[in-house]
């Protein structure tokens, strides 16, 4: 996929901008197959899986992840770039919600944390607004802290293309006729997240693959990394 890379990444928050309720009903009904048969587990248990007691949502939508890990005790602040999304977040309730762009995460203008684990589930799209991201991140949490990551695994996601980092125009196939203008995405080999991930100063504890029940190919990859010593 061609186009400037800021014009591409503008376009990713275009597009949420447009699809943002039928998004919010869409998850609220859970009607999205991959994420009631594997992918919200996976995410829910990840983070559980490091005992954090604060928790940075990081492209929160409407809050779906917010409320399950406050109802198991966490206390969760989430931010998101979409204003409808955190407007569906606050109506939700569960967790402290305001809206931010990845650029004022990055920039470090963001008054919140230290968090003991900071979480992107299915939120890292782009590609330059994603260094920039990571890399911030360790200026949010604690010492100890924690970046779990949930997104597309390459593999099952490359499709028919060639399996090498670019710019792939987005799908809302599945999805209903109320949705309209998908997001492009950047795509990353295995290889390319493992190397970004340290490069942004972190390293991998864990590497999960969920798969739903039946399927041939693993619906997700997460990372469950710890910020490497200071």
């Amino acid at each position: 996929m061609n186009g400037p890379p800021d014009a591409l990444e503008a376009q990713i928050i275009r597009s949420w901008n447009i699809n943002a309720k039928p998004w919010a009903r869409a998850v609220q009904a859970a009607s999205i197959l991959s994420r009631t048969l594997a992918t919200d587990r996976a995410i829910v248990d990840a983070v559980r899986s490091v005992s954090p007691g604060r928790v940075f949502d990081i492209g929160c939508g409407e809050g779906w992840l917010a409320r399950a890990l406050c109802a198991l005790g966490v206390e969760v602040t989430g931010v998101d770039a979409v204003p409808e999304l955190v407007a569906e977040a606050v109506r939700g309730g569960g967790g402290r919600y305001q809206v931010a762009d990845y650029l004022a995460i990055a920039e470090r203008r963001l008054e919140c944390g230290p968090f003991d684990a900071a979480v992107c589930n299915f939120s890292l799209l782009g590609k330059e607004s994603v260094n920039g991201l990571l890399s911030a991140i360790p200026h949010y949490l604690d010492a100890a802290g924690h970046l779990i990551v949930q997104t597309l695994h390459p593999v099952a996601a490359c499709g028919e293309h060639a399996y090498r980092d670019g710019w792939r125009a987005g799908t809302w196939a599945g999805f209903g006729a109320e949705f309209s203008d998908p997001a492009p995405w950047y795509f990353r080999t295995l290889a390319s997240w493992v190397s970004m991930l340290r490069q942004c100063g972190f390293e991998i504890l864990e590497c999960r693959e969920p798969t739903a029940p039946d399927a041939i190919a693993p619906a997700s990859v997460v990372f469950i990394c710890k910020e490497l010593t200071r």
